[in-house]
């Protein structure tokens, strides 16, 4: 199964002024539409008298796309906070961003500014999640080769877990499960059979991730 990317929490806020105009993002991970319009229904009904309440999101399933400026000038919110998803390859996201006017003018480019900031902030604070196939791994080695272990994980894309410490540390680490046969070999050769790495069975899941 492919791949994708998703916002790495469930739910996100930020928020920042531009000239006195006050834009609060959020953002959620979502899996179908009607998830989504209920949380842009939600900031509209908790925010009922911000001037606007735009919105976007993008959904994996059927491929779809949905943005609303919500009465701000046509291009300046909606689809510029749909950009910032877009580039980053984020799927399965919903996102609104409220601006309280502050009475003074942004101009077009203000606007495309302020709004694509919003969305980005909130993304970053959210962070990145990649869905797809891990496979759930463990080792035991002596604490000479911790750090070592920890580069062999990173060297096959994978996240390391948790770590427990005893006699020897016991390192957990998901890795992408086309990448468990060469993880499993490196470690055999690198300690010249004295550890096996454990396959502890595999998950369809969403991981954090750095871009």
């Amino acid at each position: 199964m492919a791949e994708y990317y998703v916002p790495g929490r469930d739910f996100c806020e930020t928020e920042f002024t531009e000239k006195r105009s006050r834009f609060i993002g959020h953002v959620w991970r979502v899996e179908t539409e009607e998830e989504a319009r209920e949380k842009i229904a939600e900031m509209k009904s908790k925010y009922y008298d911000a001037r606007h309440n735009c919105w976007c999101y993008i959904l994996r399933e059927g491929n779809v796309t949905r943005y609303s400026d919500d009465g701000e000038p046509q291009g300046t919110a909606g689809q510029p906070m749909l950009e910032v998803f877009k580039r980053e390859g984020v799927e399965n996201v919903c996102c609104v961003v409220t601006r309280y006017f502050g009475g003074i003018l942004l101009g077009t480019g203000g606007l495309v500014r302020a709004y694509t900031k919003s969305a980005k902030d909130t993304l970053e604070e959210a962070g990145i999640s990649v869905v797809r196939q891990w496979a759930e791994t463990a080792v035991n080695c002596p604490y000479n080769l911790l750090e070592r272990m920890k580069l062999e994980v990173a060297a096959v894309q994978g996240i390391l877990g948790e770590i427990e410490y005893g006699a020897d540390v016991r390192i957990h680490a998901l890795l992408p499960a086309e990448n468990w046969a060469a993880y499993e070999a490196r470690v055999t050769e690198l300690t010249a059979g004295q550890i096996a790495a454990e396959k502890l069975g595999e998950v369809f899941r969403a991981a954090p991730v750095e871009k």
